[in-house]
């Protein structure tokens, strides 16, 4: 039974690990240290746990935050299914989205993402016939880049006198590919740019266009969903649902409406946190998931910041992308209003994805460089169950967080009428774009809410409402600190920043801190 701090909860007095926040990182994390007996507690900030895997009612529908669809967990024996399946002692179950899992349009053409290798590499052949060389190259790369990773990821978890042995071997081959941004990768393979810009058609999923993103983070997500995508039964509060009785099944328990002030360090050793009404609670490891900005901005002592320099390494790397959000509800079932299960990313008809970026954060009315839209009512076969005759949409794109920020002092749903018109606006853009793809659903819009960087910001507390965590550019993947091991004895970083952007990157961070904290490979167990 997930709790409210607020309600004076039972709680043990003492536990094995505290793990601040309960994104998937934390929750994967919490639920890996449970299975190896350990008794943890997962103190959540937000008065729902989860994270980006929350979801959010209003007005009798429900929105899925972050989840829109996750890749390999159709394979059996794909490393992210196990981990799933080992987090939710297999209670957790996914629907698969059909053969077209994104569409890509650019203008007035859209190009098919379609469901295995085989096919995917067919299908764009058949839109660039001339290219078919390139394409063939581009897809055995990504493969090999991919398989770099592993031993790189490794390398974080392992102990600072194996790393500086092996440290370097392990990293050296996926540095080869992480260095180049994923543009220098697809030119040196095509000179032509519209297939340049479909391939990178998904480049929201890490929130980089290709001249600023590394091409491991592009080879990561393009190989994720080689095999099509899928999506929870239920909806996304499924993860939560199903990994807290893992959790409370060795003692634990996931407190909600509970916020750390600090972690408590006695002599460069974590003991333990304080909440913000002055409680204390102990534990023998200490385990942060809120985002290492987050961290060491907002709850590490000032002293340790400055004892191990951390600010210095928080120069080194940069906030992700900031979006906005459109929830909207409709008045139908998905069947009635024809809603697809695909996932549509649509683009400028001219100009490459760098430059239809920079146009628009120069001028905010320039046309949106990305709009992607996700149909969760039609991916979730158990939607019509709990919402009969009604149906929902998320639309997403980019808005700097600057254009917010002069009400970043202000409370949420109390911002003021200007911030509204701002928001009002923007959400009427982002309907035309949906009545251009699915006229049928004009006039049956029941309700729609627009969310922006500071509703981010409030829900889960990054700084300048970034949704990926830290950037994936190059340099990124170069920072030796993101790892679960701090300079701070038993004080632990989990979470996206130290894998990478996601809920799948998310979810192995919970492995290798795990590993790193019990001081063995658990990957073996799973």
């Amino acid at each position: 039974m997930i709790q409210s701090y607020k309600q004076k909860p039972l709680l043990q007095d003492t536990y094995h690990t505290i793990i601040i926040g309960s994104g998937m990182g934390g929750l994967a994390t919490a639920a890996i240290l449970a299975k190896e007996g350990q008794r943890v507690l997962v103190l959540e900030r937000h008065y729902t746990a989860g994270g980006f895997t929350h979801v959010f009612k209003r007005k009798g529908y429900e929105w899925d935050v972050g989840i829109h669809y996750i890749g390999e967990v159709q394979r059996e024996n794909s490393m992210l299914k196990k981990l799933f399946d080992y987090v939710s002692d297999g209670e957790l179950k996914w629907a698969d989205m059909g053969d077209v899992y994104d569409r890509v349009i650019i203008g007035n053409k859209q190009y098919d993402f379609v469901k295995g290798v085989k096919n995917f590499k067919a299908k764009m052949i058949s839109y660039f016939p001339e290219e078919e060389q390139a394409i063939n190259t581009y897809i055995d790369l990504v493969f090999k880049a991919v398989k770099t990773s592993k031993n790189y990821y490794i390398s974080k978890a392992i102990s600072p006198f194996w790393n500086t042995i092996f440290g370097k071997y392990l990293k050296k081959p996926f540095h080869k590919y992480s260095d180049k941004t994923t543009y220098d990768v697809l030119s040196s393979l095509t000179k032509n740019e519209e297939l340049i810009k479909v391939l990178t058609g998904q480049y929201g999923d890490y929130g980089l266009p290709p001249k600023e993103s590394s091409f491991s983070m592009h080879a990561s997500v393009a190989r994720h969903y080689f095999d099509g995508g899928n999506f929870p039964i239920g909806g996304s509060s499924q993860i939560v649902k199903t990994i807290d009785p893992v959790i409370e099944s060795a003692g634990g328990t996931i407190l909600v409406s509970a916020e750390v002030n600090n972690v408590i360090i006695e002599k460069n050793k974590a003991i333990g946190v304080k909440m913000k009404d002055g409680k204390e609670f102990l534990a023998k490891n200490i385990v942060s998931s809120a985002g290492i900005i987050t961290t060491y901005n907002k709850i590490l002592p000032e002293s340790i910041l400055k004892k191990h320099q951390l600010n210095k390494q928080l120069q080194k790397v940069k906030p992700s992308v900031a979006h906005v959000s459109l929830y909207i509800g409709l008045e139908g079932s998905p069947e009635e209003l024809q809603i697809p299960k695909t996932n549509y990313w649509i683009y400028p008809e001219n100009g490459d994805h760098d430059t239809c970026v920079k146009n628009y954060l120069e001028d905010l009315s320039k046309p949106f460089p990305v709009v992607y839209m996700s149909f969760p009512c039609a991916k979730d076969p158990d939607w019509s169950n709990r919402y009969p005759g009604k149906s929902s949409i998320d639309i997403i794109t980019l808005v700097p967080y600057e254009t917010f920020e002069k009400w970043s002092d202000t409370s949420w749903k109390k911002r003021g009428d200007d911030y509204e018109t701002i928001k009002e606006n923007i959400a009427q853009r982002l309907l035309n774009e949906l009545y251009k793809q699915l006229p049928q659903v004009e006039g049956k819009i029941a309700c729609y809410e627009l969310s922006t960087p500071l509703t981010t910001q409030h829900f889960v507390n990054y700084q300048k409402g970034e949704v990926y965590g830290l950037a994936h550019g190059p340099s990124r993947f170069r920072q030796t600190f993101l790892k679960p091991r701090t300079p701070i004895k038993n004080f632990y970083l989990t979470g996206q920043d130290i894998v990478t952007a996601g809920v799948g990157g998310a979810l192995f961070s919970g492995a290798l801190t795990s590993m790193a904290i019990i001081g063995e490979n658990v990957l073996k167990k799973i």
